[in-house]
C-alpha cells in the first residue's frame, strides 16, 4: 500500500505554522495522535513535528501502515519517559479474513495458501479464545523488526530468507469476540508489549481449523491513554495558533498515572535536581516514583534500600 503522505507534503507542513523556516520551538508534552491508515509511524511523527515546529519528538511504538489508531507522540522532555509507554499494555480492534494466509500476515502481503473454513459458532470461538488468555508464547513473524545477525527480519523475508526465531513470552489480558461470519472474524485484544497481533490472528485461526490474515487493525489504547486527535484536527488547531496546538498535549507525567508520587521540599529539590539522592516522606519502600516539587513534575526516581530516592530521569521544564 502506498503511503498517503509524501516527503513534499511533510515539508509543506513545516511552512504552514507561520514561523520562519528553520526556527524550532521547545515543546514538551504528549500528543495522542490517531494515525491514519496508509501512513508509516515515522511519517506521522515527522508530519506532526513539522506542524508543531518542535525541536525534538519521538513516537512510542510503531504501527504498520495498514494499521490506524493511537500513536503517542512525545515532544521534548517527554521523550525521557517514552520507553515506559513502549512497555505499556495496548489494546487493538482486529478484523481477520478467514480462509487464506499471506506472507506478511496481513492484507498487504502475497497470498501463500488458501483453505476451507469450518462452520463456526460463538461458543466454539469463545472456547478457542480461552486458550489464549494469560501468559502464552509466540514465534515472531519474519515480517518484523527483530534483528538476526544484525539484519532486520523483514529485510531477510523480502529476500525470501527464513531463519529460526525463538518463542517469546507475552500476556493476553483480554480477548473479546466482536463478530464473525463464514469468512471473517473480528475481536478486541488487550495485550502486553511485544505481542504480534498478526501472529495471534494466525494462531487463533489455526485452533479454529482454518487460515487467516489481518485485513484491518486499529490500536485503541496505550496504557491508560484512550482518546486521540486525528491529523485533520491537529491541522485545524494549527490554523488557530501554537497555543491551541499546545493545549492538545497531555502533561508528561500523565503517562505514569499509576506510579506512586512523592513531594519534595525546597531544600530536597535543590539536591535532587543536581543528581543527588534525597529522603522523600511518604515514598514506597521500593520501585520507581514520580517526583514533584516547586509546583512541577521534576522527574523519575528509584527508591534505594536505605529509603532515599535517587533521580533516574530529570526533566528540564521549568
Amino acid at each position: 500500500m502506498k503511503a498517503l503522505v509524501s516527503e513534499r507534503q511533510i515539508a509543506n507542513e513545516t511552512r504552514s505554522s507561520g514561523k520562519p523556516a528553520g526556527i524550532k520551538r521547545n515543546v514538551n508534552g504528549v500528543l495522542l495522535l490517531d494515525k491514519p491508515v496508509g501512513m508509516t509511524s515515522n511519517q506521522a511523527l515527522q508530519t506532526v513535528k513539522a506542524i508543531y515546529k518542535a525541536r525534538k519528538a519521538g513516537h512510542t511504538g510503531s504501527l504498520d501502515p495498514l494499521a490506524s489508531g493511537l500513536l503517542p507522540i512525545c515532544f521534548g522532555e517527554a521523550t525521557k519517559i517514552s520507553g515506559f509507554l513502549l512497555d505499556a499494555d495496548k489494546e487493538y480492534a482486529v478484523e481477520c479474513k478467514l480462509g487464506a494466509r499471506t506472507d506478511t500476515g496481513d492484507a498487504e502481503g502475497r497470498i501463500l495458501e488458501t483453505g476451507t473454513v469450518p462452520t463456526l459458532d460463538r461458543d466454539y470461538i469463545l472456547k478457542v479464545f480461552s486458550r489464549f488468555h494469560g501468559g502464552i508464547t509466540q514465534i515472531p513473524p519474519m515480517y518484523s523488526a527483530i534483528k538476526h545477525q544484525g539484519q532486520r527480519l523483514y529485510d531477510l523475508a523480502r529476500e525470501g530468507i527464513v531463519v529460526p526465531r525463538e518463542p517469546r513470552k507475552i500476556f493476553i489480558h483480554a480477548l473479546e469476540l466482536s463478530g464473525y461470519s463464514n469468512d471473517s472474524l473480528a475481536f478486541n485484544v488487550r495485550c502486553s508489549k511485544g505481542t504480534y497481533v498478526r501472529t495471534l490472528a494466525e494462531d487463533v485461526a489455526r485452533e479454529l481449523g482454518c487460515l487467516a490474515y489481518v485485513n484491518a487493525l486499529r490500536r485503541i489504547s496505550v496504557g491508560e491513554y484512550r482518546s486521540m486527535y486525528s491529523l485533520d484536527e491537529v491541522r485545524h488547531f494549527s490554523q488557530i495558533g501554537f497555543s491551541a496546538l499546545d493545549n492538545l498535549l497531555m502533561p508528561i507525567d500523565s503517562a505514569l498515572n499509576d506510579w506512586s508520587k512523592v513531594q519534595l521540599g525546597a531544600e530536597a529539590v535543590w539536591y535532587f535536581q543536581r543528581g543527588q539522592a534525597v529522603m522523600a516522606p511518604g515514598a514506597p519502600t521500593d520501585g520507581w516514583v514520580c517526583v514533584y516539587g516547586n509546583g512541577r513534575f521534576l522527574g523519575i526516581a528509584e527508591v534505594l534500600s536505605d529509603g532515599r530516592i535517587t533521580p533516574r530521569r530529570l526533566l528540564e521544564t521549568g
